[in-house]
C-alpha cells in the first residue's frame, strides 16, 4: 500500500502477490468446485479396477489450485487498480480508481482460520460477466482496513493521514445487533425452500435423485397418495415441505446473518454478519439515496420487515449487497431505517390514496385468473365427464373469490405516495409488499406511462429514475390528472410543461 501512496503513476507500482498462505486454500477450492467430476472419477476408477483415475483427478485439481497462486497478481495505484490472472487464458482487469463504489471484505471459513480475507470491488455498473469480477482473494485480514479506506477515497487525497479513518473509527455508534430470537421469523421466508432445493439439487447432481425416487420409502409414498386422493395428498405434501422448510431455514438465516453488526460514523454505515463465512459491507451515505423496506405478507402476519438501503454504485445485478437488516421485528427495522434516514417522518407519514378507480382495478386485476381458472375447471370436467358434486363446486368457487378479493383490498390497502421531507415514499403490493423512500435529490428522470386498461381507467404508472439501487421504482396506478403534479413537487420545474397538457 505504501507503494501506491508514493508513487507517481501505476508503472512506478511494482506487482504484487497474494498472500502465500492462498497455497493451501486454492487448491480445496478447486476441489470444492469440481466435486462432482472428482466424484465421478473415483466411481470410474473403482468400478474399472484402476484407482488411480481418481488419484489423478485430484492431482490435477490440486496442481490447478497452486497455479492460480502464481497466475495471479495485482497492484494499486494512483490512478488504477489492476489484477491479472489466469495461464492458458491471460485476463488483465483495470479499474480507475475514481470509478470504485463499493469495497466488501469476506471471510470464508478457511480464510478465517488461516487470518485471510477476500476483497470485492464493485464500479456499480450491472453489465459485465461473472468472469470479470475484480475479486482479490487472499489478503492478510490486518491489511484489509487501510486498503479499504484507501480505495473508497476514489483515488483523490491519498496523502491525508492515517488518524482521520481512526478518528471515525472512535466514534462510531451501534445501530443494531444481531438477536438470536429473530431466528423465529426466518421459516415466514423462501429461504428454506431455497435451501431444501439446493440439497434436491445437490442430490440429483451426484447421481444420489434417482436412487431415491426408485426407493422403497418413495413407492410406498405415491401408493399411500393414490389411496387418499388428491387433495389429501397435496396437503400432507405441503405440511411435509413446511416441516422440512422450516429447519433449514432456521439453519441458514443463523448461519447467514448471525453476529450481525450494523455500527455507523455518521460517514459510513458498516454491516458486519456471518458464522462460517463473515461479511462485511461498508455503505458509503455520500452515495446514500433512500432505504427500501420490505413487508412480504408472510413476514407481515408475524409483524416483522427486511431493511435495504438505496446506493449508488450498488446493484443486485452486479452482486452487491446493500441489506441493512434481515427478517427482525418491525419496530426494530423501523427504528434502524429512521437512523438511517437521519430522521422517521418519511416512514410513518401518511401516505395519499389513489382513490375509487385504483380499488376498482385492483379487484379486475385480481378476479380476472380466477374467473379464468374457474372456467378452465369446469370445461375440464365436462369434457372428461366427471361428476362432481355442485356443492363442491360452489365451495370451491367462493373460497377463491373470497381469496381473491381479500387480496386485492390488501393490495389496495398498501397502494400509496406520500412526498415529505425531501423524499418521495411509496408504497404497494401485497405478497411481497415494499415501501420506498427515495431522495428526491438522487432522482435523475421521470416518465409517466399508461397501458390500454389504464388510460381506460383513467390511471397511469410514474417512474422515478435513479442511480441508486434498482435503477426505477414506481408509482403504480395513480390518477393521471396527478401524475405530473407529483413529478412537480418532487422535482420543481420538470413536470410543469406536462401539467397543463
Amino acid at each position: 500500500m505504501n507503494d501506491a501512496l508514493v508513487a507517481g503513476t501505476d508503472e512506478e507500482v511494482p506487482w504484487s502477490r497474494l498472500d502465500h498462505r492462498m497455497l493451501l486454500i486454492h487448491p480445496i477450492e478447486e476441489i470444492l468446485r469440481l466435486l462432482p467430476v472428482l466424484a465421478g472419477s473415483f466411481v470410474i476408477g473403482s468400478t474399472s479396477g484402476n484407482p488411480v483415475w481418481g488419484l489423478a483427478a485430484t492431482g490435477v485439481l490440486v496442481l490447478v489450485g497452486l497455479l492460480r497462486w502464481f497466475t495471479t497478481t495485482y497492484r494499486v495505484g494512483p490512478e488504477h487498480v489492476e489484477l491479472r490472472r489466469g495461464l492458458l487464458q491471460r485476463r488483465e482487469l483495470s479499474i480507475p480508481r475514481s470509478r470504485i463504489r463499493s469495497v466488501d471484505v469476506e471471510q470464508r471459513l478457511l480464510h478465517r482460520v488461516l487470518g485471510l480475507a477476500v476483497v470485492k470491488i464493485g464500479t456499480g455498473q450491472s453489465g459485465g460477466a461473472d468472469r470479470n469480477r475484480f475479486e482479490l482473494n487472499g489478503l492478510p485480514i490486518a491489511a484489509v482496513p487501510e486498503l479499504r479506506a484507501v480505495l473508497l477515497r476514489g483515488g483523490q487525497q491519498d496523502d491525508v493521514p492515517a488518524e482521520t479513518t481512526s478518528t471515525a473509527a472512535v466514534t462510531q455508534r451501534q445501530l443494531a445487533r444481531f438477536d438470536p430470537a429473530w431466528v423465529r421469523y426466518a421459516p415466514f421466508s423462501t429461504t428454506g425452500l431455497l435451501a431444501v432445493a439446493a440439497v434436491a439439487g445437490a442430490a440429483f447432481q451426484f447421481g444420489l435423485g434417482r436412487s431415491i425416487a426408485e426407493s422403497q420409502v418413495v413407492r410406498r409414498a405415491v401408493e399411500t397418495a393414490e389411496d387418499l386422493g388428491l387433495v389429501v395428498a397435496l396437503v400432507i405434501l405441503v405440511l411435509v415441505v413446511v416441516l422440512v422448510a422450516s429447519p433449514a431455514a432456521c439453519v441458514r438465516y443463523l448461519l447467514l446473518y448471525g453476529d450481525l453488526r450494523v455500527t455507523d460514523d455518521q460517514r459510513v454505515l458498516r454491516i458486519a454478519h456471518g458464522l462460517l463465512t463473515t461479511r462485511h459491507t461498508t455503505l458509503d451515505r455520500a452515495r446514500l439515496r433512500g432505504i427500501a423496506l420490505h413487508e412480504p405478507l408472510a413476514l407481515r402476519l408475524v409483524g416483522a420487515a427486511r431493511l435495504d438501503a438505496v446506493m449508488t454504485g450498488r446493484t443486485a445485478q452486479q452482486g452487491g449487497s446493500s441489506l441493512v437488516l434481515p427478517s427482525a421485528p418491525d419496530g426494530e427495522v423501523r427504528r434502524v431505517a429512521a437512523e438511517v434516514l437521519t430522521g422517521g417522518l418519511p416512514l410513518d407519514v401518511p401516505l395519499r390514496s389513489h382513490g375509487p378507480r385504483a380499488r376498482r382495478r385492483r379487484y379486475t386485476r385480481t378476479l380476472w385468473p380466477v374467473a379464468v381458472v374457474v372456467a378452465a375447471g369446469l370445461v375440464a370436467l365436462t369434457v372428461t365427464d366427471r361428476h362432481v358434486p355442485v356443492a363442491v363446486i360452489a365451495t370451491v368457487v367462493v373460497v377463491l373469490v373470497a381469496g381473491a378479493c381479500a387480496l386485492a383490498q390488501d393490495r389496495y390497502r398498501g397502494l400509496g405516495h406520500a412526498v415529505v421531507d425531501g423524499h418521495l415514499v411509496a408504497r404497494s403490493g401485497s405478497i411481497d409488499r415494499q415501501r420506498i423512500c427515495l431522495d428526491a435529490d438522487g432522482v435523475i428522470g421521470w416518465t409517466v406511462r399508461q397501458t390500454f386498461f389504464q388510460r381506460r381507467a383513467g390511471l397511469a404508472t410514474v417512474v422515478a429514475a435513479t442511480p441508486a439501487g434498482a435503477g426505477r421504482y414506481e408509482v403504480i396506478d395513480i390518477p393521471v390528472d396527478e401524475a405530473w403534479a407529483l413529478v412537480q413537487e418532487v422535482t420543481p420545474g420538470m413536470g410543469e410543461a406536462w401539467i397543463d397538457r
